[in-house]
């Protein structure tokens, strides 16, 4: 598994999670604060794709997950 597909995995998982935890009519609503975390995942990977910078795929790079271009 590339370092690209793993931060996709991550950033899915934390939108679904956070969405669940900040809305008022899920289950396992928390606190409406949790979509700060949602909105500021979705800007990251938005960013991204613009500049090819997002620090989760340079961390995991270093931790010596191959990149999808190897």
């Amino acid at each position: 598994m590339t370092a690209e597909r793993i931060t996709h995995i991550v950033a899915g998982a934390f939108i679904l999670l956070s969405l669940a935890l900040g809305v008022e009519d899920s289950p396992l609503f928390v606190n409406k604060n949790f979509l700060w975390f949602t909105a500021f995942v979705g800007l990251n990977l938005f960013q991204s794709g613009f500049t090819s910078f997002c620090p989760l795929t340079r961390i995991l790079k270093k931790c010596g997950i191959k990149d999808s271009a190897c």
